[in-house]
């Protein structure tokens, strides 16, 4: 028989978070620099359980990185730009081959495997419309397999988060 989950509880694929690992998980979202103590302070535990609530949290996966969030207009990278991509060939290989060759790619930033009309949603960060051109001309168009590109250009940004957690 399943164990029940208790209302202040989560179950998220065999790992049971509970308000206090939520509560951890909230602090750092907003600051991964701030420190035990301070999560300690505010979620009402001593710092050892915090500690091992958040190595906890690590070791399973529910936290799978610590991030720097940039500022893409203060690095050379103030042209946003989504583009759906589709393929002629929808094997498992060729799809394969596409992921691998994009991950290879600098200029995208993120990518997703998408359903409908495109196979493939690209969020890629270059210099200016110059770069993309040359981004669009001489490596995403020459990826092996690649049918059809279009491209969204990003004129402002309304909400950006990576919060998952509130």
């Amino acid at each position: 028989m399943a164990k029940a989950v208790k209302k202040d509880e989560f179950t998220m694929q065999d790992v049971q978070l509970d308000a206090k690992d939520m509560a951890i998980l909230r602090l750092l979202q907003e600051n991964a620099r701030i420190t035990v103590k301070e999560i300690s302070d505010k979620v009402h535990l001593s710092t050892t359980p915090v500690h091992e609530r958040i190595k906890r949290m690590e070791e399973t996966g529910v936290i799978k990185q610590y991030a720097t969030l940039v500022d893409h207009t203060k690095v050379k990278r103030g042209l946003m730009v989504i583009c759906y991509v589709s393929l002629h060939q929808h094997s498992k290989d060729a799809g394969l081959r596409f992921i691998k060759t994009i991950q290879e790619l600098h200029e995208v930033t993120e990518c997703y495997n998408i359903s409908g009309e495109f196979d493939f949603m690209l969020k890629v960060a270059v210099e200016n419309m110059d770069a993309y051109y040359d981004f669009h001309v001489n490596k995403l168009s020459q990826v092996e397999n690649v049918g059809r590109v279009q491209s969204a250009f990003i004129m402002g940004v309304i909400k950006q988060t990576h919060q998952l957690v509130y």
